[in-house]
């Protein structure tokens, strides 16, 4: 049976609007967590396998060896949290890790300006690069992005710091605004200096008319494992099929993830869509390797927040 296309495009719109934000997160519904892939179905008749894994070789050759690639490496690309919360990550309550989640936050008092205006981002594999400093209320906005009804969590000051970040060049110490929360002893500590402009793709992306069944695009990447042998990354789906698969090509410079959804039935859908974190374990550590979404021929964005 083919895909309902009425039903694909919707998906795929949604899908698409979805990548094309950095820090991508699930629309309509919860995201789901999963450890491991779901098992490989059988192909349909029109044999998705071949279709895809040719869009992950094309994608593979054109960023192996390419001016973006050389570009993305020289470049401050956050492959980790930027946000570390107080108490080694954990928040003292459910109702501060709820404000923390939908961004109510609260302020009392100002906040200081970036002092010289650049700051500079330093790798523990050696090599630095100097890049903008944000203001503290330009780094608080970025924590406080509701005005919902329920629990907060209350800013009373901030001073600059530095905190660890993981890249797609390795860990990094980057400037950071320390901001004091209200009851807490430790700060919340949020990078001061905003991720490097990605470079133009040497590919263009698919466009709509694809079936999800045979590509769709990712909604962004959420953690890296600690030997970079696996990659979490948030896949869509709908809520007429059996849910997301994420296959894997690896080369020498890049590591190109093809998602699609698996079981998708025809006839009248919901445009409900979904998210699911899917791990994907590599052959060798990511390292160096860009990592690549087959769908849009370009670097998959880290996003952490993932159920929001």
């Amino acid at each position: 049976m083919r895909t309902d296309m009425t039903r694909t495009a919707r998906l795929l719109l949604v899908l698409a609007l979805s990548a094309a934000a950095a820090g991508a997160a699930a629309g309509c519904g919860a995201a789901e967590t999963g450890g491991t892939q779901p098992a490989p179905r059988t192909p349909r008749s029109d044999d998705r396998t071949p279709r895809s894994d040719d869009r992950a070789q094309q994608v593979a050759e054109a960023w192996d060896g390419s001016p973006a690639a050389t570009r993305w490496r020289a470049g401050y690309h956050p492959m980790g949290p930027v946000v570390h919360l107080p108490g080694n990550g954990v928040l003292r309550d459910a109702a501060d890790r709820r404000a923390y989640d939908i961004g109510n936050f609260d302020l009392r008092g100002k906040l200081p300006a970036a002092p010289g205006g650049s700051g500079r981002v330093t790798w523990r594999s050696g090599g630095s690069l100097t890049m903008p400093l944000l203001d503290a209320e330009q780094v608080y906005e970025t924590l406080d992005t509701a005005d919902s009804p329920g629990p907060r969590l209350t800013v009373t000051g901030a001073k600059l710091g530095e905190m660890t970040v993981a890249t797609s060049r390795g860990p990094a110490t980057v400037p950071a605004w320390l901001f004091t929360l209200e009851g807490y002893d430790s700060p919340l500590e949020r990078a001061a200096v905003s991720p490097s402009e990605p470079p133009k793709p040497p590919i263009r992306p698919l466009g709509q008319n694809v079936p999800t069944d045979v590509l769709a695009p990712l909604g962004g990447l959420t953690e890296v494992a600690a030997d970079g042998r696996s990659v979490t990354v948030l896949a869509h789906h709908g809520s007429c099929d059996d849910g997301p698969v994420v296959d894997v090509l690896e080369t020498d410079g890049s590591v190109v993830l093809s998602a699609a959804v698996t079981g998708v039935e025809d006839g009248p859908c919901t445009t409900e869509l979904r998210g699911k974190e899917m791990t994907v374990k590599l052959a060798g550590p990511v390292g160096d390797r860009v990592v690549l979404d087959a769908f849009t021929g370009r670097p998959v964005p880290y996003t952490d927040r993932p159920g929001s």
